[in-house]
């Protein structure tokens, strides 16, 4: 079992840690340290769904309705330029740059939670590489495994764990590591940046989803 959960691991984990929206979100709730468990619950969660949906198959029924994904994607444009906006207003913001304190005031759980979710079901490449991906490698691992699991688990769903491990692996470390980072943004000018930076990702992000570029 080691081998395909292994495979499914650094296959999971290559995907997942590429630049992007939702990265960039979970970076910033990290540094916030603002809801950060159920962000990154969130993030794998939603991640192991789609895994486990590609792993049975149904990443087939997704490629052939195309359709779909081309209204996940502009729904998905929409919502990374608005979130892009809203980014750099807090970035020009004359309240986010004189502050009394260098962190933006928390916003409520349930907002954060619905941006996380909207970043996640959002993006097309999510369905791409998880469902279709994901699942067609998955499918060349299928049947018995050696060793521990042996008579247990088909291959591709030991694929699809080590897969679903990575997420979690990720997303915790992405999520309560980015505390480390708080010294270096003790100034609000610092925030500015930061907020600069996660603008730039929506729209570029944005603009590859529009453009496939």
């Amino acid at each position: 079992m080691l081998e395909p959960l292994l495979a499914g691991f650094l296959t999971g984990g290559s995907l997942i840690v590429a630049i992007g929206a939702q990265n960039a979100f979970v970076l910033r709730q990290g540094v916030l340290r603002q809801h950060v468990g159920a962000v990154v619950l969130i993030c794998a969660a939603s991640d192991a769904v789609l895994i486990a949906a590609g792993v049975s198959g149904v990443g087939t029924v997704v490629d052939r309705a195309g359709w779909v994904i081309d209204v996940v994607r502009w729904l998905g444009v929409a919502f990374l330029l608005w979130y892009a906006a809203h980014s750099l207003r807090r970035a020009f913001s004359s309240e986010s740059l004189h502050a009394a304190q260098s962190a933006p005031a928390e916003e409520p759980r349930r907002t954060v939670l619905l941006k996380a979710v909207a970043l996640t079901w959002l993006n097309p490449h999510v369905y791409l590489d998880t469902v279709l991906l994901i699942g067609s490698v998955a499918a060349t691992h299928s049947g018995p495994v050696t060793g521990w699991g042996a008579g247990v688990i088909d291959g591709r769903w030991a694929f699809g764990l080590g897969a679903t491990l990575a997420s979690v692996v990720w997303f915790s470390g992405l999520g309560f590591g980015a505390r480390g980072l708080a010294p270096l943004l003790a100034r609000p000018r610092a925030w500015q940046v930061l907020e600069l930076v996660i603008a730039a990702t929506m729209i570029f992000v944005a603009g590859k989803l529009a453009f496939d570029w």
